[in-house]
């Protein structure tokens, strides 16, 4: 199985802008541009440590298993999607896999959840479950999944493609694509517009932190948040100054 990856490489100021801020203000940024479904549905961090993800989409699809195909024999096959997708992620990306959020069976475990920790993958990202979840939990590369599962993968999920659009928790998700995760979930970002999307969220956060400290100090929402003529004119004005 060849793979190429054809798409432009994430900028690094951009990288930098998106750990930043929160996939909630990232939602909205792209909310505002007419994009609705960008959140990943299902998934939550695994990790004790709350680490921030921020990385491109390596991809990985999985169709329904066929017993005839799917027995532990298959692992010995060096092309497995499976194992040629944790073997071939490039350092820095993220693996997602589409297993169609079907969390009755694992899509991973803790030896191969360590292989791509070691790699320096950026993250890894299942609609359905992980196995040796209290491994997991304690490891330091961002997980995203379902639940715990302890079943093989094998028994609910026969991989297929690697590099190709995918349905990951009912998103869309391109190769190449941006995914920022924290404790409030996946935020889905065409890497077309990742910086344009980043630098609005900057923007958008620096008015958040100010209208809290309006808040903070008594001040009502109405008017505030959003702005009113004169709350925008006092912003203008703070961040002037």
């Amino acid at each position: 199985m060849s793979i190429t990856n054809k798409y432009k490489k994430l900028d690094e100021a951009v990288l930098k802008q998106l750990h930043q801020v929160s996939t909630a203000t990232l939602h909205t940024a792209l909310f505002k541009r007419g994009l609705r479904n960008t959140y990943i549905q299902g998934v939550s961090q695994v990790n004790n440590t709350k680490v921030k993800m921020v990385g491109q989409a390596f991809t990985l699809r999985y169709i329904p298993a066929r017993e005839d195909l799917d027995t532990v024999a298959a692992f010995k096959d060096p092309e497995h999607p499976q194992r040629l997708a944790v073997e071939s992620v490039p350092e820095g990306m993220i693996l997602v896999s589409d297993c169609r959020q079907d969390a009755s069976a694992a899509s991973a475990g803790s030896i191969l959840l360590t292989r791509l920790e070691f790699r320096k993958c950026a993250g890894f990202v299942s609609d359905a479950g992980i196995r040796d979840f209290e491994g997991a939990s304690a490891m330091n590369m961002p997980i995203f999944c379902t639940k715990a599962s302890a079943p093989t993968n094998l028994t609910k999920h026969h991989g297929v493609d690697l590099e190709v659009p995918i349905g990951c928790g009912g998103v869309a998700v391109y190769p190449g694509d941006v995914l920022v995760g924290d404790g409030d979930g996946i935020i889905v970002i065409p890497l077309e517009i990742a910086d344009e999307i980043s630098a609005e969220a900057i923007k958008m956060e620096a008015f958040e932190d100010y209208v809290i400290t309006k808040v903070r100090a008594g001040s009502a929402v109405i008017g505030l948040y959003p702005p009113n003529d004169e709350a925008q004119r006092e912003y203008n004005e703070f961040i002037a100054s």
